[in-house]
């Protein structure tokens, strides 16, 4: 019998996949706890739909993120610290500073997408990426003052 599983089931596949699994096994347990449906033509044209439609938003998604990229491109941030001797700066700048910095200036980020590759701990200007979504990355100018 052919079903289209509505959640991941352990040894036997994904979401939304079709597979042939036993009779008995698809009406007594499959079926019966929700975990799929019988693969009629009814149900395939609604799996169709429903692809379809998520991969809609996945597309407006990537959309709106590559807006985004193109205003951080040209944005810089700008981040005062304190500095000691010969102008050595106290402490790194952290993501959260550099999240906090986005918001003042309207662009609400979460700090776990800001990526710091080196630390940020010299006077002057830093390229940070932001991964906005798997396939889109922004690269945003993070300058340290006094």
């Amino acid at each position: 019998m052919k079903v289209i599983l509505l959640q991941d089931v352990k040894k036997q596949g994904k979401k939304d996949q079709i597979i042939e699994v036993s009779d008995g096994y698809a009406q007594n347990y499959l079926i019966k706890n929700g975990l799929a449906v019988s693969a009629t033509n009814s149900n395939k044209k609604i799996l169709e739909k429903e692809l379809d439609r998520r991969q809609a938003l996945e597309n407006a998604n990537i959309e709106e993120c590559k807006e985004i990229a193109e205003k951080l491109k040209n944005m810089e941030v700008t981040i005062k610290v304190k500095t000691g001797e010969q102008d050595k700066v106290f402490g790194t700048v952290s993501s959260k500073q550099i999240c906090e910095e986005l918001k003042k200036k309207g662009i609400n980020i979460d700090k776990k997408k800001i990526i710091i590759d080196y630390p940020i701990d010299t006077l002057g200007t830093h390229n940070v990426k932001i991964a906005l979504h798997k396939k889109v990355e922004g690269v945003i100018k993070v300058i340290l003052k006094k």
